[in-house]
């Protein structure tokens, strides 16, 4: 799996290898400047070529005809020392750069230092010694053909708000508005982004959400930030490449990777196998999916189609008398079960072969306090969804001292808030400090309180459980699925997880593998998505992975 680190975990990697003597810090920057570059003109080839003739804008980045043109801004870190070594580099390549430093440059750290002497041979730094509004000195009328502006001020290194008047976003967003062609690149993170919550840390949330903020590129290093994949990371990150500096190839690295292990966040990733030749149903497990009443049966029977096609041996759709021939009238591979309540319940569940129960789409909250004790006291593997949450919404409690080990419970936001208020509370507040709360604190802290996994929905689904195992399932970048968000969407989900629990998956790994599956159901079927289309394109995407 794909590890996401979080600012002091990367700190941490790259500090072992450099104590270790295998790797210099300096080093490390040159590295990170050169695949910085790297990627650019990987993602932009065009810009490896010269641009034509054209007469520089009076009195601003004076150059040769037919160069390309760069803005970087620096600040006043190691982030600041990449962007003078990808100045360096660009100049070399025959580009007229200009280059600022937000910082003063006798307090830079020594390697950013170094790369800062290293370039003054080169060029000029416009160096203010204080971030402050009045120092940015844009005169757009004095930008014209600029081709590139990277972003080197802070990256991972921000722990404070930049300012509204002093946003990083706004001043770039002002510049690349009228210098419509130029390339925006952030080295890291987009200055002003937090690296572990991807939360903007700014004093006003007045500029969040405008496209002209979002940058088009960011370049990371080692690994990606939990910041580039929830929140929102991605959308202020554009298009996100990590680049190698080494670290993988130093056993000092890899050592301090390991020490880490346990507290890594993972993006999530599938783990399935097919069925073997000598099986039979049961021996893919039996899922009973509990149904609500006349006219609210279509979320359940979303869901047991998820969990037939995700390959639960046998699937049960249990419903209450008063639905019971809407549902023979619409199912054929499924079965179906009467089940009137609680007692009716406990004699199903005398079926020991029933292996995973899935309990809340479209169930109604009532009939879910009736039937969720019953479930859960079997002990066996449990999806809660939907009603089934939203039933225990004023004592949360009730519901947290019922669950047990084998559960998953799979809320929405709004859901989340119900079960979780204080830790959702936390998760709203704007963040005046770094590293923000994230929700990968949220979920984690969340699935500790209930003692069992929790799978927080969302195009940034995170994953955890209670012993702090956490994965992100980002439907962001080349997996973004927007259609995805479409009724019935996540009764398939649950479905897809019970299906997995019905065929022994541990419940971490059916959380995993069913979200994961879920976008790339979407991303197989396109726009036009609805929710009755994710089962059926399991198939397809079972045959794409060699399943």
């Amino acid at each position: 799996m794909t590890e996401l680190l979080t600012a002091a975990q990367m700190r941490a990697i790259e500090q072992a290898a450099i104590a270790s003597g295998e790797v210099t810090g300096l080093e490390l920057m040159e590295r990170a400047g050169r695949g910085v570059v790297e990627a650019i003109f990987e993602e932009w080839p065009e810009l490896a070529k010269e641009r034509g003739p054209a007469p520089a804008p009076p009195g601003y980045l004076q150059q040769e005809e037919g160069a390309r043109r760069a803005v970087v801004l620096c600040g006043p870190g190691n982030n600041g020392g990449d962007g003078f070594v990808v100045a360096r580099l660009l100049h070399e390549r025959g580009w007229a750069v200009e280059v600022f430093l937000y910082g003063d440059p006798g307090k830079l750290p020594p390697d950013a230092r170094a790369n800062y002497e290293r370039w003054r041979v080169l060029g000029e730094v416009q160096a203010y010694a204080k971030f402050e509004p009045e120092n940015w000195n844009w005169q757009i009328g004095e930008v014209g053909g600029v081709d590139l502006i990277v972003d080197a001020v802070f990256g991972t290194g921000l722990v404070r708000p930049l300012g509204s008047k002093m946003c990083l976003h706004e001043q770039i967003g002002v510049l690349t508005t009228e210098v419509v062609n130029a390339r925006r690149v952030a080295i890291d993170l987009p200055s002003g982004l937090c690296a572990d919550s991807g939360k903007p840390l700014i004093d006003t949330q007045e500029q969040i959400g405008r496209g002209k903020l979002e940058f088009e590129l960011s370049v990371s290093f080692h690994r990606e930030k939990v910041g580039h994949r929830i929140s929102d990371g991605p959308a202020f990150c554009g298009k996100t490449v990590v680049k190698s500096i080494g670290l993988d190839d130093l056993p000092s690295s890899r050592a301090a990777t390991r020490e880490l292990a346990s507290e890594i966040v993972r993006l999530a990733q599938p783990r399935l196998s097919d069925k073997a030749a000598e099986s039979h149903k049961y021996t893919h497990g039996h899922a009973l999916i509990l149904s609500g009443g006349s006219g609210k049966t279509g979320a359940a029977r979303l869901a047991a189609r998820g969990a037939l096609r995700i390959g639960a041996g046998l699937v049960t759709l249990g419903v209450p008398p008063s639905a019971q021939q809407e549902v023979a009238c619409q199912i054929t591979a499924l079965m179906l079960a009467r089940i009137d309540g609680a007692d009716g319940l406990a004699t199903v569940l005398g079926d020991t072969r029933l292996s995973a129960l899935c309990l809340g789409p479209g169930m109604g909250v009532e009939r879910a306090r009736d039937l969720v004790p019953v479930a859960l006291d079997a002990r066996r593997a449990t999806v809660l969804d939907a009603d089934a949450l939203s039933a225990y919404a004023d004592d949360p409690a009730e519901l947290f001292a019922q669950l047990h080990e084998a559960c998953v419970l799979t809320p929405h936001g709004g859901e989340f808030a119900r079960l979780f208020p204080d830790i959702a509370k936390r998760l709203r507040e704007e963040p005046k400090s770094g590293p923000a709360y994230s929700k990968v604190d949220a979920t984690r802290e969340a699935a500790k309180r209930a003692g069992c996994v929790v799978l927080f929905k969302g195009p940034d689904t995170v994953i955890a459980a209670p012993d702090g195992r956490c994965s992100v399932n980002s439907a962001h970048y080349e997996r973004s699925a927007p259609w995805l968000a479409t009724a019935g969407s996540g009764d398939v989900l649950a479905g897809f997880i019970t299906g997995l629990l019905a065929r022994g998956l541990a419940p971490m790994q059916a959380a995993e593998t069913a979200a994961w599956l879920h976008v790339e159901c979407a991303l197989e079927f396109g726009p036009g998505l609805i929710a009755e289309d994710l089962p059926e394109t399991l198939p397809a995407v079972f045959r794409r992975l060699g399943v």
